[in-house]
């Protein structure tokens, strides 16, 4: 197939479209859909109306030049790096097995039939092991930290971060990946020759420099309205297998990835935030609504991305948070150092009046404890010793 009727159907046929896509399943190839398009062939169905005001429009060779020298290649799904396993993914399996197919979504949940990409062509494994990271432009430090940790975490998992590209959590997101050596790709609401936002072109080229990419799905210089930023949000959710929310307010951008991610049936994260505050009342509000999984760590989203078995959180943190000495007693021994007072010192027999033990066994117990160096014996008093790290009780 021709790369100028890939381009041609890029710039006519803005975004996503049922009716380009059910062709393409039909069996038509992008070269007699171009030509269909042109010669307004009675076959095109719903594509005549959605292409009539630009069929005339005969940019393909431009495009292509002008893409080019901003550094930016077209590709397609008859090229090798075309991410058909995660377009089939979301936009066919995950569609049908969703419980989340919202009729406002629909018209413009279908896959994009072709993306300008500038670095790494090859998306199939860019996103094969992929996370969204996505929140307000207007970040706390809060949603800063969160946002660099999770981030970090994520890439030193071999994940390939994905977002907007935006200031706020997505630019922390981008920058904490490349800091930690991990790909990262920026979808973007404009084409080649437009930069948004401007304050971010020089992490672009540090992106595409370090092994990731900026994809979008429209042509060259497509100015950024608001529209095709609703319309971005989609590839994000689509094309990674989870989407993180970091900080969102009540009505935002960023849920609105959330609820794709929920269309796509890929799972969905948001991170608790203050309540007393808007900015995580969104990821909040997620969370309690059921539409998201709260996400603590790196190690929960990986754990819920990971095959059963393959991973355990909870394991982890037994590791990264063991119980304290205190925390480790059994109820018996709780009881006998319950017992025992914040202060000062206590015969057996009276600890084990205070504790409901037998004194045989309270001193079974006070023996064994001592040996373990969490009480102490005087003479035939005993006492408390001083945990590290544990404070009175």
């Amino acid at each position: 197939m021709s790369a100028t009727s890939w381009a041609y159907l890029s710039r006519v046929v803005e975004g996503p479209s049922h009716a380009l896509q059910q062709l393409l399943r039909a069996g038509r190839d992008a070269d007699e859909i171009a030509a269909g398009v042109r010669a307004r062939a009675s076959w095109l169905g719903r594509l005549g109306p959605e292409t009539e005001a630009r069929h005339t429009w005969e940019r393909a060779e431009t495009d292509l030049h002008d893409a080019a020298e901003q550094g930016f290649a077209l590709i397609h799904p008859e090229h090798p790096g075309w991410p058909a396993a995660e377009i089939e993914q979301a936009f066919d399996i995950g569609v049908r097995a969703s419980t989340a197919n919202m009729e406002a979504f629909r018209e413009h949940g279908v896959a994009p039939h072709a993306l300008w990409v500038r670095g790494r062509t090859d998306l199939r494994a860019l996103f094969a092991n992929a996370v969204g990271i996505v929140g307000t432009r207007a970040a706390s430090a809060y949603g800063h930290h969160a946002t660099a940790d999770l981030a970090r975490g994520l890439a030193q998992r071999q994940y390939t971060i994905v977002s907007g590209g935006a200031l706020g959590i997505d630019s922390v997101a981008h920058e904490a990946a490349l800091a930690n050596a991990a790909p990262t790709v920026v979808v973007a609401a404009c084409g080649p020759g437009v930069v948004y936002p401007r304050r971010n072109a020089g992490l672009f080229d540090r992106i595409v420099s370090n092994n990731g990419a900026i994809v979008t799905e429209y042509p060259p210089n497509v100015a950024p309205d608001r529209h095709r930023f609703l319309t971005r949000n989609r590839l994000v959710a689509a094309l990674t297998q989870g989407t993180v929310v970091v900080e969102a307010a009540f009505r935002s951008g960023a849920l609105n990835t959330l609820n794709w991610a929920n269309y796509y049936a890929r799972t969905a994260f948001a991170v608790p935030g203050p309540i007393l505050g808007p900015a995580s009342l969104g990821t909040n509000l997620a969370i309690r609504d059921g539409k998201a999984a709260m996400a603590l760590s790196a190690d929960d989203i990986h754990e819920m991305l990971s095959s059963i078995g393959d991973t355990d959180v909870d394991g982890q943190r037994e590791l990264a948070f063991p119980a304290d000495p205190i925390q480790s007693l059994s109820r018996n021994e709780l009881r006998v150092y319950d017992a025992l007072p914040v202060a000062g010192t206590l015969g057996a027999d009276d600890v084990a009046a205070r504790a409901g033990l037998s004194v045989a066994l309270t001193v079974h117990l006070l023996v064994d404890l001592s040996r373990r160096a969490v009480v102490a014996r005087e003479g035939a008093q005993w006492r408390r010793s001083a945990v590290p790290g544990v404070g009175s009780m």
